[in-house]
């Protein structure tokens, strides 16, 4: 019985511990790197630009990627501020890309909820380097457009338009589906231990009764 009951526990935990930590239940995956074309077509925003911070954000899910400023010298695409921030994984499996502070690279970076609300980020999968690493890129993007001086952080009107800044920008939708997925987590977790309750407490009536 004991057995039993440490079995059960060590499940609950591992349910638990997926639905508060969502990158441990999707492993990192790239497909084929994309040529400069297709990157280029596909990305929200392309730029280059020097780290100038990195902070680790919490957002509404639990989960704590970070949040990396960089100081804009040239873009390809998206808007031309002098300032822009993007997200990141911690690495590993949740697929993210490792910044230095005071490095320059090129970015590539497009909408996504992969490391909560709607933001830009950037991952391993994407084209996003060092700069130093990316003259093939450059040679192919062409002829790139300085930043007009408008900052980006704490301008926000829709996130087509602005990045994040030091908190993500909230899409109700996708707040509201991942809610309902917690709830889905905590229904179905509860379920598991009823039935396993019960089906334990049967097995020790059973057993006295024998």
């Amino acid at each position: 019985m004991k057995r039993n009951y440490f079995l059960l526990l060590f499940f609950i935990s591992f349910i638990l511990s997926l639905g508060f930590h969502p990158s441990l239940a999707n492993a990192c995956s790239c497909a084929e790197i994309p040529s400069v074309e297709d990157e280029l077509e596909r990305s929200k925003v392309v730029f280059i630009g020097k780290v100038l911070s990195i902070k680790q954000i919490k957002n509404s899910n639990g989960y704590a990627p970070y949040s990396v400023l960089f100081d804009v010298s040239s873009v390809w695409k998206g808007p031309k501020h002098s300032e822009i921030t993007i997200l990141t994984g911690l690495g590993g499996g949740d697929c993210g890309f490792e910044f230095k502070e005071g490095e320059e690279y090129l970015v590539y970076a497009n909408e996504s909820t992969m490391y909560g609300p709607d933001s830009l980020v950037t991952t391993i999968c994407n084209r996003t380097n060092i700069l130093s690493s990316s003259h093939g890129d450059l040679e192919k993007l062409g002829e790139d457009l300085p930043p007009n001086g408008k900052t980006e952080i704490n301008e926000s009107s829709s996130p087509n338009e602005s990045g994040i800044g030091d908190k993500p920008y909230e899409n109700a939708d996708s707040t509201e589906k991942q809610e309902g997925n917690y709830l889905l987590i905590w229904g179905i977790t509860l379920l598991i231990l009823v039935i396993a309750f019960a089906f334990i407490i049967k097995k020790y009536k059973g057993k006295r009764g024998g």
